[in-house]
């Protein structure tokens, strides 16, 4: 179980390290092309999404992987659960219902690291 936990704790890593990094500095115009929500948000709040996505994505590898403070592994997996819930609200809100597959799969994978760190395999 630890070894399915290490893996997908570094697909989150990379998933939210690169689509946070794409949203913290691409132009809007660009990212609009994309990501159609994009033009609905001022450009702070694209770039505070992108943010905390990077340290989100950081957030599930570093502490476990240094032991500094391990506990935030599986916090940072919550916020990462909330960050696909938002997701999945703009999207549904939008009608864009197609794109809430990856939402959905990234949030079950997020909840699997909080399972996981929290009762299964604990971080000491």
């Amino acid at each position: 179980m630890n070894i399915a936990l290490w893996i997908v704790q570094a697909l989150l890593a990379l998933v939210f390290v690169a689509a946070g990094f794409r949203k913290a500095t691409q132009p809007i115009d660009t990212l609009a092309v994309s990501m159609k929500w994009a033009k609905d948000f001022s450009s702070w709040m694209v770039r505070a999404i992108g943010a905390l996505e990077i340290l989100g994505g950081i957030g599930v590898i570093l502490p476990a992987a240094t032991g500094i403070l391990p506990w935030l592994t599986p916090v940072a997996a919550i916020g990462l659960v909330l960050t696909m819930v938002g997701a999945m609200i703009l999207h549904m809100r939008r009608g864009e219902v197609s794109h809430i597959g990856l939402n959905v799969i990234l949030l079950l994978l997020a909840l699997f690291i909080v399972f996981g760190r929290f009762i299964v395999v604990p971080l000491a």
